[in-house]
């Protein structure tokens, strides 16, 4: 049988990460099954394992891509931004992807037991608290407060996040969470 080429093996991997991060945000990662990951992704669950080695590290990438998407987002956000308001700009936009049912799912609601403390703490870092570090370091805030005001803000937005993501049946609390981070951003900046 030939082997499959360079493409295909990248094809393989990209619609299994694609069917498990559907998958885990619908299951959660303890009951999520890899037998039907490989179902959705139309291929055989030694598929899988071949590209991922295990459920645990399949979950790895799923959270790695989620952090990813969210640090893009940011980016985008603030692409135009002046450095007066890239630390909003860029605040609110971490806000509303990390509140994307699938990514509060698997970065906010399973990523710390599944990943542990350490690892989900460096994902964040590499993604969207680095992003947030250079937005204070932008928005002027001086360097010795740079580290602690970015763990405080980073940990005060992601309970922030998780908050609003146990307000889905509530219309007026994403406005609510907003309001509450302009609030939070206005005391950072004016103190520093």
């Amino acid at each position: 049988m030939p082997r499959a080429s360079a493409a295909d093996a990248a094809e393989t991997a990209r619609r299994v990460l694609e069917a498990a991060t559907a998958h885990f945000a619908e299951h959660g990662y303890a009951t999520a099954s890899v037998d039907e990951i490989a179902r959705a992704a139309g291929v055989t669950r030694g598929a899988v394992y071949h590209h991922y080695v295990s459920k645990p590290q399949l979950f790895a990438a799923v959270a790695s891509a989620q952090q990813q998407h969210i640090a893009d987002a940011i980016v985008a956000a603030t692409a135009d931004s002046t450095p007066d308001a890239a630390l909003r700009d860029g605040s609110h936009a971490f806000l509303d992807a990390i509140t994307n049912r699938t990514a509060a799912r698997i970065l906010l609601i399973d990523g710390p037991a599944a990943l542990g403390w350490e690892h989900w703490r460096r994902l964040d870092a590499e993604g969207p608290e680095n992003e947030l570090r250079a937005g204070l370091r932008e928005a002027g805030i001086a360097p010795a407060l740079l580290d602690p005001l970015t763990a405080a803000l980073s940990g005060a937005m992601n309970e922030l996040a998780l908050w609003l993501a146990a307000q889905q049946d509530d219309p007026a609390a994403r406005r609510h969470a907003h309001r509450a981070l302009d609030s939070v951003l206005a005391s950072v900046t004016s103190r520093s």
